[in-house]
């Protein structure tokens, strides 16, 4: 299954039932799971961990040295979960000593032209649209979405079943369930069209609406909001798992929907 004209590092892991198109580079220091394909013109760098039944095409650059100033050389690693799908020309940057890795989950999604910066730490069943772009030290939790031409700043964390709509700018951290629209980005709801696909019952996507409603519709500051949304909605999953988010949030979350038009009027 391996082509003749791949170029091919002799210390390379190559699994069980793998393979690999012409014009293919993989260096030394990579490992790449059973069952995975790898499309013509890849180029694998050292630090690359590839898990099985993984496929990548054609034009991807795989743990390629991060573009950080700071970098110097050091062993980090780039790594893909198994069942995940790189499309073309995606570049996926290995970490730096900060955290020592850039790594996706289990069966994510990167459309073609991403690009994942050093650092970044990126869950399951996640979807990155054509030319979606993270710089350094990105977080996104299970199932997010984000389409395409999304930017997101370094830092930025976004939450489990997030959606974010093309084109947006996303500078502050994203809570979990919601959707995300407008410039500059805001709360659009919560996810209730991919809750009900991942099987969300009606009662859960009805406290987690609630609590966005506290959260993001009343004009409450954030502390205010966290207060009466302990005391107003009733434990659960859901609720904490935001609180949580909030909480662990120190340079904020987005705004709500007035107050993102609001912050837009004051700049014009």
């Amino acid at each position: 299954m391996i082509q003749p004209l791949a170029s091919i590092h002799p210390d390379a892991v190559i699994g069980k039932n793998v393979t690999v198109d012409p014009f293919t580079v993989i260096h030394n220091d990579v490992v790449i799971g059973d069952d995975s394909w790898i499309g013509s013109n890849v180029t694998i760098m050292p630090g690359a961990r590839i898990g099985k039944k993984c496929r990548i095409f054609p034009g991807a650059v795989i743990s390629s040295i991060p573009q950080d100033l700071k970098f110097s050389g050091e062993h980090t690693t780039a790594e893909i979960g198994d069942g995940t799908t790189i499309r073309e020309c995606v570049t996926f940057n290995r970490g730096t000593k900060m955290s020592g890795k850039t790594s996706i989950g289990k069966n994510g999604l990167l459309m073609a032209y991403a690009h994942v910066a050093h650092d970044c730490i990126i869950g399951d069943n996640v979807i990155m649209a054509n030319c979606v772009n993270l710089a350094g030290h990105v977080e996104i939790e299970d199932h997010a979405i984000l389409e395409g031409v999304v930017a997101v700043q370094q830092f930025v964390r976004i939450g489990a079943h997030a959606f974010i709509t093309g084109g947006s700018l996303v500078r502050k951290n994203v809570p979990p369930y919601v959707k995300a629209a407008r410039e500059p980005l805001g709360y659009a709801g919560i996810n209730a069209v991919g809750l009900r696909r991942r099987k969300f019952s009606a009662d859960a996507i009805r406290i987690i609406e609630d609590t966005y409603r506290i959260l993001f519709i009343r004009e409450n500051n954030v502390s205010r909001a966290l207060e009466m949304i302990r005391s107003e909605i009733q434990a659960s999953p859901e609720r904490d798992s935001i609180i949580q988010f909030v909480l662990n949030s120190p340079k904020g979350i987005m705004k709500g929907y007035g107050q993102a038009e609001a912050e837009e009027e004051e700049v014009r």
